[in-house]
């Protein structure tokens, strides 16, 4: 039997100690193999047992009145009710809109297009974090294709159809199930000849089921985001908009032929 691969849930899991024995085992043996990786868990621990260490005073005093679950649940029933910590929170909120001169009040109202932004900065993020990788960038290498439509299937709940871009001059390395602000994306990693990477990143996007192509830059990286059918999508690449657009498109093309 193949065993899963590990993915960040596994490495936040044994870095809070909720990973089953065996999993924990499995975790440690990959850890001990891949010595970089191991580095950076390693100050993840020392970053967890700061924060226990600062918030200790605290964690043995009473839980505040305004919190507590019973009195809150009770609330509820009383709809009529404002409660008062929701009063204060109100008060606070006006303030704030005020003094920024109605600017909060806008990024409250939802946009067509803020689901793709989002996606568009997560893709970003998981670019500079895998790309520059030059032992592991991926998970799931390529020749396990079946293997990595089946684990990203699994896991963002839906399948997310992998594209071909041989014909483009770039190949698939593999790919990922990457956490991001708003639950688990797959993640596809491909690159040419001359080692230029490219990364698509899909997830599940509940706000906008479909949105028109959108350019997104941020520094040297560029990228391009829609959404068809409830899915997001980001293609992003250090490379000019002129030659990521076709391949945005041809990508766009694939997944909704496969459709």
């Amino acid at each position: 039997m193949t065993p899963l691969p590990i993915t960040e849930d596994d490495l936040n899991g044994f870095v809070d100690g909720t990973l089953t024995p065996e999993r924990h085992a499995e975790v440690s043996a990959y850890l001990d193999a891949h010595p970089h990786i191991g580095r950076r868990i390693a100050v993840y621990g020392e970053q967890r047992d700061m924060l226990r260490e600062a918030f200790a005073p605290v964690m043995d005093e009473p839980v505040p009145t305004e919190l507590d679950l019973s009195r809150m649940i009770e609330e509820r029933r009383l709809p009529w009710q404002m409660p008062r910590w929701a009063i204060a929170a109100a008060a606070v909120l006006l303030l704030s809109v005020g003094a920024a001169g109605g600017w909060s009040l806008r990024d409250l109202r939802p946009t067509t297009s803020e689901g793709v932004q989002a996606l568009a900065r997560e893709a970003a993020a998981s670019y500079a974090t895998y790309v520059p990788d030059q032992v592991r960038p991926v998970e799931i290498r390529a020749s396990d294709r079946d293997v990595l439509a089946a684990w990203t299937a699994k896991r963002i709940g839906r399948p997310i159809g992998i594209p071909d871009l041989t014909a483009a001059g770039y190949r698939l390395m593999g790919g990922r199930v990457v956490p991001t602000e708003h639950g688990p994306a797959a993640l596809f990693m491909f690159d040419d000849d001359r080692g230029t990477r490219l990364v698509m990143l899909a997830r599940p996007m509940k706000a906008d089921p479909a949105l028109p192509m959108s350019p997104h830059t941020e520094g040297a990286l560029n990228g391009f985001a829609w959404a068809d059918d409830g899915l997001g999508y980001s293609l992003v690449g250090a490379v000019a908009p002129d030659r990521l657009h076709p391949l945005a498109d041809e990508l766009r093309r694939q997944i909704r032929s496969a459709a």
